[in-house]
C-alpha cells in the first residue's frame, strides 16, 4: 500500500467512527470498540485528538441507558437542546432545521451522485451524515489512487476541501464548544474534543497539499 493509500484510508476510517459516535448509541458502538480503534488509528498522526478517543473510551462505560440518556438530552430533547446537530440551526438565519443551508448540502451530495435514502430518517446537515460524506469522498480518493487516476484524485481532494469549507468548519466550532462547555456528558465532551481536532487538522493536511 502506497503512502497516500495509506493516507486517505486513515482518514476514510476515522470520518466514519466519528459519524458513529454522533447516531443514536446502539449495542454496536459498544462491542466494536469505536473510540478505542478511533484512538489507535489517530496515534501517530494526531496524538491530541487521539488522547481525546481515549478519554471516550474510558467514560464510555459498559452500559447503554447512561449514553442514550446523555445523547437524547444533547441532541435530541424533548426539551431544550444543548447542541443541535444540524448545520442550518448555525448557518442559516432562520435558525431552524430543513433551512436552505440543508438544500444546498442535499444538492452537494446530489453533485457526487449520492442522495439519502427513502427509510433514513436523518437530515443531509446532521453531522453524522457530513461525517459520513467525507469518510465517502476519501473512499473514493483511495480508489483513484488504486488506480493511479492523478486527475480524479485532485478533484476529490478538491471536493473534500470546498466541503469542509463551505459546509462544515463554519459550524463545527460552536457546535462542538457547546458539547464541550456543557459539563455534564463525559463521553460526548470527549468526542466532541476529538472531532474539533481531528476534523481542523484534516483540513489544514487538505489545504497544505493543495499548495505544495
Amino acid at each position: 500500500m502506497t503512502d497516500i493509500e495509506s493516507l486517505t484510508t486513515f482518514r476514510e476510517d476515522a470520518y466514519r467512527l466519528l459519524a458513529a459516535c454522533y447516531y443514536p448509541p446502539t449495542k454496536e458502538l459498544l462491542e466494536e470498540n469505536c473510540c478505542a480503534l478511533l484512538a489507535v488509528l489517530l496515534d501517530q498522526a494526531i496524538p491530541d485528538a487521539a488522547q481525546c478517543a481515549r478519554e471516550a473510551e474510558q467514560t464510555m462505560g459498559a452500559d447503554l441507558e447512561p449514553l442514550m440518556v446523555e445523547h437524547a438530552r444533547l441532541f435530541i430533547g424533548p426539551f431544550h437542546l444543548v447542541a443541535p446537530p444540524y448545520g442550518s440551526l448555525y448557518l442559516d438565519d432562520a435558525r431552524t432545521v430543513m433551512g436552505e443551508s440543508t438544500a444546498r448540502v442535499a444538492a452537494f451530495y446530489q453533485s457526487c451522485g449520492l442522495r439519502l435514502a427513502d427509510d433514513f430518517h436523518e437530515l443531509p446537515d446532521h453531522i453524522a451524515v457530513e461525517l459520513e460524506f467525507l469518510s465517502y469522498l476519501a473512499h473514493e480518493e483511495r480508489e483513484a489512487v488504486v488506480m493511479d487516476n492523478r486527475d480524479e484524485v485532485d478533484r476529490l481532494a478538491g471536493l473534500q476541501r470546498e466541503f469542509l469549507a463551505t459546509y462544515l468548519l463554519p459550524w463545527l466550532e460552536p457546535f462542538t464548544r457547546a458539547i464541550i462547555d456543557d459539563g455534564e456528558s463525559p463521553f460526548y465532551q470527549a468526542v466532541a474534543r476529538c472531532t474539533a481536532a481531528f476534523v481542523n487538522a484534516d483540513n489544514e493536511a487538505l489545504t497544505a497539499k493543495e499548495h505544495a
